[in-house]
């Protein structure tokens, strides 16, 4: 069966008062390789499909879901999403169903007959030779690549009992590349997202790993403590997904996060940046590109599966330093009278008056810290958005504008948001893939941030 006749046979199915069917068909094509030799290569196929009943027991509406892989047994997968729905109790995230014509049900549809979107190995035509040319450079110069490309074609169908349907096409792909010395003493990464490959260059990747391991020739022993530190695009994205990610207009308005209004309220209309920084996610924003209405597996406080197919319009989250809109599905917003926002798959932040290179904001830096990425961060206050990780990849010493060593890797504790405010230079924004949370967001560009007093919480032992 195909997707389409998967959402119409579930559709069909149907013995309650609502439901929603979508079937995510996705192709993947991967390289992998270590010490400069690619180890494997492959290619799959998947599906999932999900069903999401609604029954009105009396008390409200329920919803259930339910969700397979590969092409399952539909009378049994709808009957399981209904009794799902008679199991659980009302929804508080209830409200009616998008309809065709609706003011808030997309207006761009997609092409619901065609196939599914299928990419190949052949998606790598242009990147193996290239690796083969980095090994043997770096391999002249007892060095070691490590690393992997993957590309991913999704296509979504969504269908509802009300009339919608909907197909959406995703691309997504990323290189990571790990640059190693002979003995592991010496280790670096870089990383770029992609549609399709065809803007990858792995000569510039290799060439940023080179520099890097180069930079890390002379190691410098520096104590924790508050730095002047460059933070480059990935790190600076996987920081704002963070704060993105927990943009809910909920919990803001009921005090349980960073963007509460003291007192009560949100924040919605304050200053939080220095700089004039603007926020956004655009599912047109070129190279960038996601889907233009939602796909909800299960309710949240950032979506509800009443909402699937509801059209997802370019916002600004931040506009000018200003904080300007919190994520909020349709009941929130129903009862707290203001307009539903819902999350997208991409994020960008920028300063409109930036016009330094990352280049030339390290050669106007006295003495600070560049770093390369961050991992394992997690959460340690909500109200404040205190985050805690570690550097990873290269932390280096720049001084009189040049990079000087490396540094030891150290914990942090630092809140994004907190950052915004104190940040004192953004910038030209570009680009970048994640490094924490590329296995979930890989769409964002970011600039370069200079914070004058990041807080190396502790030094890591972390090699």
């Amino acid at each position: 069966m195909t997707g389409q006749q998967i959402v119409e046979a579930a559709l069909a199915a149907s013995t309650v008062d609502g439901q929603i069917t979508y079937v995510v068909d996705s192709s993947e094509a991967n390289l992998r390789w270590a010490s400069n030799s690619l180890t494997t290569n492959g290619a799959m196929r998947s599906r999932q499909v999900v069903v999401i009943s609604l029954v009105d027991g009396g008390a409200g509406m329920a919803a259930g879901t339910v969700a397979r892989t590969g092409t399952p047994d539909i009378a049994a997968l709808v009957a399981a999403s209904e009794q799902a729905a008679r199991d659980a109790g009302p929804a508080e995230d209830a409200v009616p169903l998008i309809s065709p014509g609706d003011p808030m049900a997309p207006t761009a549809t997609g092409d619901w007959d065609a196939e599914p979107a299928t990419t190949s190995i052949e998606v790598f035509r242009e990147v193996a030779p290239a690796l083969g040319q980095a090994f043997g450079e770096a391999g002249g110069r007892d060095e070691l690549l490590f690393g992997f490309a993957e590309h991913q074609l999704s296509t979504t169908y969504l269908g509802t009992s009300t009339g919608l349907r909907l197909r959406h096409d995703q691309p997504t792909g990323r290189v990571e590349l790990n640059g190693k010395s002979r003995d592991f003493g010496r280790s670096v990464w870089a990383g770029v997202g992609t549609r399709d490959f065809t803007d990858i260059s792995i000569e510039a990747l290799a060439a940023d790993v080179q520099r890097k391991i180069a930079w890390s020739q002379r190691r410098v022993d520096l104590p924790a403590g508050r730095y002047e530190t460059l933070l480059p695009p990935s790190a600076v994205s996987d920081l704002m997904i963070y704060a993105y990610w927990t943009m809910e207009a909920r919990d803001a308005d009921e005090g349980r996060n960073v963007y509460a209004k003291p007192g009560g309220g949100n924040r919605i209309g304050e200053r939080i940046c220095g700089l004039p920084l603007t926020l956004r996610s655009d599912p047109a924003e070129p190279g960038l590109e996601c889907a233009p209405f939602q796909v909800v597996g299960g309710s949240s406080g950032s979506s509800s599966v009443f909402d699937n197919g509801m059209t997802t319009p370019a916002i600004n989250w931040i506009s000018g330093g200003t904080l300007t809109n919190l994520i909020r599905p349709r009941a929130w917003a129903l009862q707290q009278t203001a307009p539903p926002t819902a999350a997208l798959d991409n994020l960008v932040l920028e300063d409109p008056q930036a016009t330094a290179s990352t280049e030339e904001m390290i050669a106007s830096t006295e003495r600070g810290l560049l770093l390369t990425t961050l991992w394992y961060i997690r959460e340690v206050d909500p109200q404040s958005l205190l985050l805690t990780g570690l550097t990873r990849d290269g932390v280096f010493l720049v001084e009189d504008g040049e990079v000087t060593g490396a540094v030891n890797n150290f914990r942090f504790n630092e809140s994004p948001v907190s950052l915004l405010g104190r940040a004192t230079q953004a910038s030209r924004t570009e680009r970048t893939l994640p490094r924490e949370w590329n296995d979930w967001f890989t769409r964002a560009a970011m600039p370069m941030l200079r914070v004058p007093d990041f807080n190396m919480s502790s030094v890591s032992p972390a090699s």
